[in-house]
């Protein structure tokens, strides 16, 4: 966009501004302290960001000395320095770290939050920038990526995530339509549009010709979209396509990309690389793109009923030919069940909760079907983090998630004042209506951390609430601004319809009945939130079209160390986790333990379920976990997998309370048949959702790892292998024959003995040997066999944190002062050894975590009120180059390391995310793609991909 147009956009804005009713908002502080800047009140660190594609062994990324929060993770510092530092590398212009990206974009929201008047006094100005920046330091939220790529750079600032372009029938548009996606595309995002307004096949064309219909259009913006991303773009072009179900080249559409399956499976078994991003994939077609059929409820109760169904001509809407309604649907389940498009939207509900239906009908979204509003739009997204409003006495703080979200819709609605586009068409929209699309990740985590199983009434009333009290907020502030800058240009004209749908948003929350305290404490405030929306209405209008919708958070998901993404289930009961080093481990969610203190387990069962856990990735059989909290620890994959209808039924719960859909995949095993995905298809619309897309494991070739390779050639089902079932059994890493050791010798109360510990050439402990008493007495016998139990535990692998959380603090004589400086009172000497051995070989945040210092440390602590010298990040660097006993590199992290009683071990050397650690464990595959990045498995995130190694997504995020 040029510079005039720029500033053309802000005088128009600036006018907006002067028709305003009030003097601005004031901003109370309420996570920020007055006289003490955010950057001040957390600790740095300095760390080496090197980023290594997994299948080649190639550095695709290297950046050292970047600055980031302690507790922050390394994959989040990853990501964000990969992905969002501007600047080329090797030049004083590349960001180094988190409070230059943060700065960049605050300050020019804060600027511009003043410039267009949103604010009282510059005071509050200044307070909007302390808020943002605490919350954005700590991971409360995050805005989507194209915030972070471009605000406060020299490129064009646009914010914008999601688009939906409009085209007709003719030439001239379907060309534009080619060359606005390709732009789009260009720049890392996604767009959707609706096809239906190109005539059919079936119909002739003005010169008397036969046209070519909308499916032979797709092919060259397939191509156009495959060409972009194969010419460097972040990501692969992530686009939707929709068509009504009414257009007569309906089932040639429905059809168009099971062809193309059966065709994949033909060159497949022939030998040519059909993987996803193989190099003979692009000799097939249609595959940039979602495809959904836009139904209306006349087509479903057509269904229903069993009854025909016509197909309308696009030039004078006349029925050129009529259909089964239940076959037609049955092809689109059969395609879906084939190669998991197309999707589904419900029209009419869509347009029945629009708000703007005077300026035109919702037909298409964006390409993860969250954003639907008018053509030739956008939407700018932030999700906030919900397990960062979790007290610790297990409650939801609703009170500051209210606060949080009040701030951030100000930020994101400020964003359009200064904000580019790709076209001046989606500009002007934008501008007009001020669509935005605020949501929330972690919900998965949250739901099991306060003991709810995702399919379960307590579950789903407790996400019904969250999203209510989200939306009322949004809509209660965006009431106030509309006080204070005015509301969106579109308004008048359509203010009778978005008041109704205020009201219909009201009246679902009244209808949502709540199951627990926890609930209903949520529900009172947006309760109380959706009363003040519809009064201040009434007096002020509204400044935003849109306020709210759930997308996938994949990139952002990890830039705020979600555990899960979106409206989505936990992925597995195990985590993948990389290590400052360059190591890795693998560990089991930190939420579980939080879900069974929760649940009443006491800590002794709650470590053995957890070691059950982190062994078979499951709780089924669990030793002490009671049947009925199964539900709790149920996942999107593996032995409890969460049945499809929970899915939709958790949908379902969150929908009326967004202005507008959920990014979300229905998974279906392998077994499921056309039938369950028609069915799945007809409750969502009984459910009321506006959008569903399934997806059935091992439907697609396209999906490397999978087992099976022989099909029956005719489109049908393939039929695959059974996955063979690998039993995993530690190995015993024995020591060599010259290995460095120490002895010590201590006094424990009087008792005086040996100690001599030996360890592997990478400095992991391997052994440990105890001499008390005389030789030949029941002490020594008892030592000698003491000793070689723990030597042989360490050389299985069990991990020495593990020997000194069990050891430590045992109590009995001999007991009390020792000669040791370190350790001056002991409990018995099996607390001293521990201690000792604590201090010898763990590192300092490892030791942090168990309580145990040196008397220097401690020391410096009286003196600094801090254990770390002055030089911690020395110190820290080579704790991190120690060894563990497994051979992987200790992580020093402490927002890496899990709790004292969540199981760690080292990850399988073949595993690299979370998704092929769950497949070496399981002994199944995970359906999903390759990252064309870092060569790492991705894992689904909402109807998108996320790749954990390096951020990377397939859809627009």
């Amino acid at each position: 966009m040029t510079e005039t147009t720029r500033q053309a956009n802000g005088r128009s804005d600036q006018k907006k501004t002067a028709r305003g009713k009030s003097a601005g908002l004031t901003i109370e502080r309420v996570f920020t302290t007055e006289g003490a800047h955010p950057y001040d009140q957390v600790t740095w660190e300095r760390r080496d960001v090197v980023q290594t594609n997994w299948k080649t062994g190639e550095a695709v990324f290297e950046q050292k000395n970047v600055e980031f929060p302690d507790f922050w993770s390394v994959n989040a510092s990853t990501i964000v320095t990969t992905k969002y530092f501007r600047g080329a590398l090797g030049t004083p212009a590349r960001e180094q770290g988190l409070r230059q990206l943060i700065d960049r974009v605050v300050k020019t929201y804060a600027k511009a939050g003043e410039d267009f008047g949103y604010f009282a006094t510059e005071k509050d100005a200044e307070v909007f920038e302390h808020e943002l920046t605490w919350m954005l330091l700590h991971q409360y939220f995050s805005f989507n990526s194209p915030v972070w790529f471009n605000v406060g750079t020299q490129s064009p600032q646009q914010v914008s995530a999601c688009f939906i372009l409009s085209v007709d029938d003719s030439m001239d548009s379907i060309l534009n339509w080619y060359k606005e996606e390709g732009f789009i595309f260009k720049g890392g995002s996604g767009a959707g549009l609706n096809l239906s307004r190109i005539r059919s096949s079936k119909e002739l064309l003005s010169s008397g010709g036969t046209a070519s219909g909308p499916v032979s259009f797709m092919r060259g913006a397939d191509a156009s979209a495959g060409t972009i991303k194969s010419g460097g773009a972040t990501r692969r072009a992530a686009k939707m396509v929709v068509l009504d179900v009414d257009h007569p080249d309906i089932e040639e559409f429905i059809e168009t990309k099971a062809r193309e399956e059966d065709k994949i499976r033909a060159l497949r078994d022939a030998g040519f690389d059909m993987d996803l991003g193989g190099r003979d994939i692009t000799s097939v077609q249609y595959q940039n793109a979602n495809n959904s059929v836009r139904v209306t409820d006349e087509f479903m109760r057509a269904v229903e009923n069993g009854t025909e169904f016509g197909l309308r001509a696009r030039t004078d809407n006349s029925v050129i030919e009529t259909v089964d309604a239940r076959t037609l649907f049955q092809k689109m389940a059969k395609a879906a069940w084939e190669c998991a498009d197309p999707g589904i939207q419900y029209d009419d509900t869509i347009n029945d909760w629009h708000t703007n239906p005077e300026t035109g009908r919702i037909t298409a979204s964006n390409p993860c079907s969250e954003y639907m509003s008018l053509d030739n739009s956008s939407c700018n997204l932030a999700s906030l983090n919900l397990l960062k409003f979790l007290r610790d006495d297990d409650t939801f703080d609703a009170e500051l998630f209210a606060k949080a979200v009040e701030l951030i819709i100000t930020a994101m609605d400020i964003s359009i004042c200064f904000a580019d586009f790709p076209t001046e068409s989606i500009g002007q929209t934008t501008r007009d209506y001020r669509q935005l699309g605020i949501g929330y990740a972690n919900l998965g985590a949250l739901l099991m951390a306060t003991g709810h199983g995702y399919d379960s009434d307590g579950g789903r009333a407790l996400a019904a609430a969250i999203t209510s009290l989200m939306t009322g907020t949004s809509y209660r502030r965006s009431a106030e601004l509309a006080a204070v800058v005015g509301p969106y240009e579109g308004y008048a004209r359509n203010a009778d319809a978005h008041k109704r749908v205020m009201r219909k948003h009201q009246a679902a929350n009244d209808s949502l009945r709540t199951v627990g305290s926890l609930d209903a404490t949520v529900h009172k405030l947006a309760t109380q939130a959706w009363d003040q929306v519809v009064k201040l209405g009434e007096t002020n209008g509204y400044r935003n079209a849109q306020a709210s919708v759930l997308a996938p958070t994949g990139t952002i998901g990890f830039m705020m160390d979600c555990d899960t993404t979106g409206i989505e289930p936990d992925f597995s009961l195990v985590k993948f986790k990389k290590l400052v080093g360059g190591g890795s481990m693998q560990i089991v969610n930190q939420t579980i333990p939080r879900a069974l203190r929760k649940l009443g387990y006491a800590n002794e069962t709650a470590e053995a379920i957890i070691e059950y856990i982190a062994e078979k990735g499951h709780v089924i059989d669990a030793p002490g976990l009671k049947p009925e909290h199964y539900e709790v620890f149920d996942t999107a994959m593996g032995q409890r997998a969460i049945k499809p209808m929970g899915h939709v039924r958790m949908m379902a719960a969150a929908q009326p309370f967004l202005s507008g859909a959920i990014s979300k995949t229905v998974n279906l095993p392998e077994t499921a048949t056309v039938e369950e995905i028609a069915d799945v298809y007809l409750q969502g619309w009984k459910l009321g959702l506006k959008a569903l897309a399934v997806y059935r494991d091992n439907c697609k070739v396209g999906q490397p790892l999978s087992d099976g390779k022989a099909g029956d050639g005719k489109g049908g089902k393939v039929v695959e292998e059974t996955p063979k079932q690998i039993e995993y059994r530690p190995i015993r890493k024995r020591l060599p024959k010259t290995r460095p050791s120490r002895t010590t010798s201590f006094s424990v109360g009087g008792a005086e003995g040996y100690m001599t510990s030996g360890s592997y050439p990478d400095d992991g402990l391997g052994e440990v040997f105890l001499k008390l008493g005389k030789q030949g007495s029941t002490l020594a016998g008892v030592m000698d066999a003491f000793s070689i139990a723990v030597s042989i535990g360490l050389q299985y692998g069990v991990p020495l944190e593990t020997f000194v959380q069990k050891f430590t603090n045992l109590k009995f004589e001999p007991a009390g002062l020792t000669d040791d400086p370190d350790v001056r009172m002991a409990q018995s000497i099996m607390d001293y050894i521990f201690r000792r051995l604590a201090l010898d070989y763990l590192s300092f945040d490892e030791r942090s975590e168990l309580g145990i210092y040196t008397a220097t440390e401690r020391a410096r602590q009286v003196e600094t009120g801090s254990y770390l010298p002055d030089d911690s990040d020395d110190e820290v660097s080579e704790a991190q180059a120690l060894r563990s006993d497994a051979g992987d590199t200790v992580d020093t992290d402490s927002e890496l390391r899990p709790e004292k009683s969540a199981a760690v071990r080292a990850a399988p050397i073949t595993a690299h995310t979370t998704a092929e650690l769950m497949e070496a464990i399981s002994g199944t595959s995970v359906d999903a793609p390759l990252c064309f990045i870092c060569g790492t498995k991705m894992r689904p995130s909402g109807s998108c991909y996320v790749c954990e190694g390096c951020g990377s997504t397939s859809g627009c995020s």
